[in-house]
């Protein structure tokens, strides 16, 4: 029945009280030699006492303190033998037993006392006994209370004794102190059981403490080893996905530089719509390309606000104008809402945020309406992109400025993008510290509203890009660096289709060398960013322009989005291209340079 009561007990439940049991132990046994110590102390006081008034026999005086002092070294020889146990926690159960062993011995001792160590029986005597057995008693609860088998072990042979002896004397005096010695006695047991609950009740709190602590240790260590492995798998996939895009680019833009090569060669109208589908799929390439670019900028931390009072308006036209097209030819009405407030942020980087909005609108909405436009709010301007489109569940609303998360796209449609958009929008709205806002409903549409600040400031002309200056191309001797044969050919024969002389080669060294032979400066220096052997276009540039002791423009082209090498190429100063580069951006780029000379580009 016992066995069967055992393991209906949970097995933690069974550990606890183990652990509690061992616990009262130790308690006891590290209270116990200070307690026995001075316990013989008074017992020798106690005995020059009694013998001061002449009621106590010498030998049998200095025999009651010998045995005091020998159940006192016991004591003490037990408990150092307890604390240099190694298993004195399994097996506390013989420890108690030995603990409630010289307890008893101790409490005979005592209880002896109170009824033989006077000679002859007088009120005086028997008093002074009585009380300090009492008072042995009493004290022995505040050190054995951890144990109550100790505890009684020694109460009950010191005090009984007396009682039995008293009540049998047939003096009612001594009959009264009896019974009130036996009260006393049941107050000691009660006040010691209080004490042994609270001791209890102390040692669990604390036992489950630790165990609370451990556990939390446990699953800070968890928690601690999730997060580098998920650092370790992010910077794992960031490396890969630098590796790949830097692969992946190579040759896309060598594509790119044969495509705008062949476009300027006479050919039949069929081959040209077969050109102008190369160049549209490469288009399509190089704006998925430009969305990973812009996370990697984003998470290395290399993209720099610049912030100006501006007309939020001319933001908004000059995002719009590009998506019009497309919105038009899905049967969409596409509407802009003037507004003539002037705020104070970042205008290149508000137009990315307006850019990628409306691109997510037009993209996801089949029939009905977008509507650009702006509120006042307080001291903001809240710049809201409105569309009847498919809507956004309420538990993916989060989910959607998640990189390469695509509601609505199981399968993955590369005409839909990669799910970059609207986490590059999360990230510059953070970086612009504008709040960011989405309203939906499924199968009604959204509504991507951003605060930005009003400016106080007149505002100040937006720069152009270089997209749209130098229709004609300034020509020139034009030195191309990169270690990749194919986009070496590339690059000459689309720069020689442009007018310019082109010196296409591997390494510094080489352009060196066979610019030794030409007669002009070179006008312009491009170079790649990453060369074999351990070489970069910065060094190159910096080589080449202390050969002619001039600073000759030049520009960084690279299919790198590393964080160390973005960071290393924007303090560079230089302008940077990223592969794939359309041709219409590589030959605004070139005519700007070769123009305006050397001056430290806007990226």
């Amino acid at each position: 029945m016992r066995d069967a009561d055992q393991k209906s007990v949970p097995e933690t439940d069974l550990l606890l009280r183990e652990r509690v049991a061992s616990d009262l132990i130790e308690i006891t046994f590290k209270f116990a030699t200070p307690a026995v110590v001075l316990a013989t102390l008074f017992a020798v006081i106690l005995t020059f006492t009694i013998r001061s008034f002449g009621y106590l026999n010498p030998a049998t005086g200095l025999c009651w303190v010998a045995y005091i002092a020998s159940c006192a070294c016991v004591h003490i020889l037990l408990g150092y033998t307890y604390k240099r146990a190694k298993l004195r926690c399994d097996r506390w159960r013989y420890w108690a037993i030995g603990s409630g062993i010289v307890c008893f011995l101790e409490g005979l001792g005592w209880g002896w006392a109170s009824i033989g160590l006077a000679s002859g029986r007088n009120f005086e005597s028997s008093s002074l006994l009585l009380l300090s057995v009492a008072g042995v008693s009493a004290c022995s609860v505040l050190i054995f209370c951890s144990h109550l088998p100790s505890l009684f072990a020694l109460i009950m042979p010191a005090t009984i004794p007396c009682v039995i002896v008293n009540f049998g004397s047939g003096n009612k005096v001594e009959q009264a102190f009896a019974l009130y010695v036996l009260i006393f006695v049941g107050v000691l047991a009660g006040v010691g059981s209080l004490a042994n609950l609270a001791v209890k009740h102390g040692i669990r709190l604390r036992l489950k403490t630790d165990e609370m602590a451990v556990s939390l240790r446990q699953q800070k260590e968890i928690a601690e080893q999730a997060r580098m492995a998920a650092e370790e798998a992010s910077l794992a996939k960031s490396r890969f996905l630098a590796a790949a895009s830097h692969d992946l680019r190579q040759p896309v833009h060598a594509l790119s530089l044969f495509v705008g090569a062949l476009s300027g060669v006479p050919m039949h109208p069929r081959g040209e719509r077969l050109v102008q589908h190369l160049d549209a799929s490469i288009n399509t390439l190089d704006r998925l390309f430009a969305a990973l670019l812009d996370i990697s900028k984003l998470d290395a931390g290399v993209v720099e606000v610049r912030r100006q009072p501006f007309s939020i308006e001319a933001v908004i036209a000059r995002a719009c104008d590009d998506y019009l097209g497309e919105a038009e030819a899905k049967g969409l009405s596409f509407s802009q809402v003037r507004c003539r407030a002037i705020v104070y942020s970042d205008p290149m980087l508000v137009e990315r945020i307006v850019r990628n909005l409306v691109s997510n609108a037009v993209r996801y909405t089949d029939a009905g309406k977008i509507v650009v436009g702006c509120r006042r709010q307080g001291d903001h301007i809240a710049l809201q992109v409105w569309d009847t489109g498919r809507g956004i569940p309420l538990d993916q609303r989060e989910l959607v400025f998640q990189e390469y998360y695509q509601a609505g796209n199981p399968e993955r449609d590369r005409e839909k993008g990669l799910g970059l958009g609207l986490a590059i929008v999360s990230r510059l709205a953070r970086l612009l510290g504008c709040s960011l806002d989405l309203r939906s409903e499924p199968k009604r549409g959204s509504c991507f509203e951003i605060l930005l600040p009003q400016a106080s400031e007149p505002p100040k002309p937006l720069n152009a890009t270089h997209d749209d200056v130098y229709e004609t191309c300034p020509t020139g001797l034009v030195v191309v660096i990169d270690d990749e044969r194919e986009i070496r050919a590339g690059m000459s024969d689309l720069l020689s289709g442009w007018g310019h002389t082109v010196l296409a080669v591997s390494s510094a060294d080489e352009a060196i060398r066979l610019l030794s032979i030409h007669s002009i400066r070179p006008a312009l220096l491009i170079c790649d960013l990453r060369l074999r052997d351990g070489d970069n276009g910065i060094e190159a540039i910096e080589k080449l322009r202390t050969e002619y002791n001039e600073t000759i423009p030049a520009m960084l082209i690279t299919g790198d989005t590393a964080a160390k090498r973005l960071i290393k190429a924007q303090a560079s100063e230089l302008l940077v291209l990223h592969k794939p580069v359309s041709n219409r951006k590589l030959k605004a780029a070139i005519s700007h340079l070769i123009a305006t000379g050397p001056e430290t580009p806007t990226l």
